[in-house]
């Protein structure tokens, strides 16, 4: 159960059998069904999850009741809402299993206590974090300074495989375009 954290953490430190142990003892398996909700805008966040299988949308719904997908978090990757986690606020975030998923999750209270037993943990956790802000930042940028098409192009070099699981809307949302633009781009590349 444990050996996709320890490939994903051991990129970043070194922990002995032992230390890796220590590290999972407060992480809880959990199982999600298609369309089940993990966090839902309003609610505390009080959990990181690592995701063993399955996928989530991580998404918000706009002044005009859209949805927006942030990213989607597949196998190996992580889900919160950092905001509500680190500054006790209510969620802006809503957290989906797209179909039916696992993961294993840890509250802030132990993620915290592990800090202060194994600081090699707060180094992992620092590591992940600096790595979510470059993502962040060129999500952004992406976003804001790319042609649907070259979003497009780089949601299918991200999530290698996941199209076929997707919905045409869920695609469209992630990427900030209507599903009948997404239509045209996938018309227009097949006939390249």
């Amino acid at each position: 159960m444990f050996e996709l954290l320890y490939k994903n953490i051991s990129r970043y430190i070194d922990l002995s059998e032992e230390e890796f142990r220590k590290f999972t003892v407060p992480f809880q398996l959990k199982s999600f069904g298609k369309k089940e909700t993990v966090l839902k805008e309003g609610d505390y966040c009080l959990f990181e999850g690592f995701v063993l299988s399955g996928c989530f949308k991580v998404y918000y719904l706009n002044e005009n009741g859209f949805e927006q997908t942030l990213y989607f978090a597949v196998e190996g990757w992580w889900i919160t809402d950092i905001d509500s986690l680190i500054n006790h606020v209510p969620s802006i975030l809503n957290i989906e299993a797209l179909y039916d998923s696992e993961v294993l999750m840890i509250s802030k209270k132990d993620k915290e206590n592990l800090y202060g037993t194994m600081p090699q943990i707060e180094k992992l956790f620092r590591i992940m974090n600096q790595q979510s802000s470059v993502a962040l930042q060129r999500r952004v940028l992406s976003l804001t300074g790319k042609t649907a098409d070259k979003r497009y192009l780089e949601f299918l070099q991200k999530y290698p495989g996941l199209e076929q699981k997707l919905t045409q809307q869920q695609v469209a949302s992630y990427l900030g375009i209507t599903h009948e633009f997404l239509s045209k781009i996938r018309k227009k590349m097949s006939l390249r």
